[in-house]
């Protein structure tokens, strides 16, 4: 029998089993065998989608600030979006799979260059492979953001969009697992749980655990974890990215159609560039994107030019960004603006910068 055999024999088995409290080790052995089984397929076929090694078809150079990759069925619009959003001559066309290849496009937003991806329209069955669906999800797993195009006669589609990214290691709007695994020669497990828990008990992890050859552990769970997450964190392999849905061709509807929908999303039409602007600062929200600027004692602040980071982003990584050479030298800086006590405020290196920041460097070593 081969992996993928075997992965449908445990599935079906899942399918079978009633959910309780009696079974969730059960349960939970299988998913851990099925996550393990995928990944041996995955690395058997040298596939990008679970290994993260390249796709033949789809290798684009990733450039700019972030990458933004459209996902979507054929024909809900994702060329015309592109087109919308920076210009680019993506070919357009009423009729599926008009795109056959990864097109890019670069959207100027707020200082920051983002790189837009139109790949091709995913069908179901794209996560097996059906309609090159694997290489348009292994681009995905490189991206910064997955904008989902949805057609307004079938948003409901989106939770198997989100489905099929999930099946090969894509976990959306979340962060990695807290979850600590120091593997030991010896000793047996030593299970720490610091939050009262769900789903796992020492039974769970220890069977799940096992699956992996893990029997001598140091294991601590710092969150209310799933037996999902307690599995990606075994696995090693996935992939954590924000995503943003859009609702197309929203000139075709009335506008009290869109308060059925209870998932946040951005009504637009990309044909009649309808809600655009408001497109682009949601993706620059989401991507967590800020402009900070830089000054020496003999120029002022250049505001034409500010330096794109993320969130959370320290004096040093913003060195770092403008060569490395400053950040080997760097001892201190100045601070204006928001994140400042007091205007001119000296900082060190952990010193954490916020939107519209100017620094600078005083002292290096």
């Amino acid at each position: 029998m081969g992996l993928v055999d075997k992965i449908a024999e445990l599935e079906e088995q899942m399918a079978k089993t009633q959910k309780n409290k009696a079974t969730e080790a059960h349960l939970g052995l299988l998913k851990a065998k099925i996550a393990r089984l995928k990944k041996e397929t995955d690395e058997s076929r040298g596939s990008s989608g679970g290994s993260g090694g390249k796709s033949a078809g789809f290798d684009v150079k990733k450039a700019g600030n972030s990458t933004v990759v459209l996902i979507g069925l054929p024909s809900v619009g994702k060329s015309s979006l592109l087109n919308a959003l920076t210009g680019t001559g993506s070919k357009i066309g009423a009729y599926a799979f008009t795109t056959l290849t990864c097109i890019p496009g670069m959207l100027h937003y707020n200082g920051a260059q983002i790189q837009i991806l139109d790949l091709p329209g995913i069908i179901p069955g794209a996560s097996t492979g059906r309609g090159r669906g694997r290489e348009v999800i292994a681009v995905a797993r490189s991206a910064d953001l997955v904008l989902f195009v949805l057609d307004v006669f079938d948003p409901n589609y989106l939770p198997k969009l989100r489905e099929t990214l999930e099946y090969i290691g894509i976990r959306l709007d979340s962060g990695p697992p807290k979850i600590n695994i120091h593997v030991l020669p010896k000793g047996g497990l030593n299970i720490v749980f610091e939050k009262k828990q769900d789903q796992l008990n020492e039974k769970i992890v220890a069977s799940i655990l096992g699956e992996y050859g893990i029997f001598s552990a140091n294991v601590t769970i710092r969150e209310n974890a799933t037996i999902d997450q307690l599995i990606d964190k075994l696995i090693g392999n996935r992939i954590y990215i924000p995503s943003l849905a859009v609702i197309n061709k929203c000139d075709l509807v009335k506008e009290d159609f869109f308060k059925g929908i209870e998932f946040e999303h951005v009504e637009i039409s990309a044909e009649k560039k309808l809600n655009i602007d408001k497109l682009k600062e949601a993706i620059y929200k989401k991507l967590k994107l800020m402009r900070i600027y830089t000054r020496s004692r003999f120029e002022g602040v250049d505001k034409d030019e500010p330096l794109i980071v993320r969130e959370g982003t320290t004096v040093e990584q913003a060195c770092s960004k403008i060569s490395r050479e400053l950040k080997e030298l760097f001892k201190s800086a100045k601070i204006w603006g928001p994140s400042a006590k007091h205007p001119g405020q000296r900082v060190g290196a952990s010193h954490i910068l916020k939107e519209g920041d100017t620094f600078m460097v005083e002292k290096i070593r």
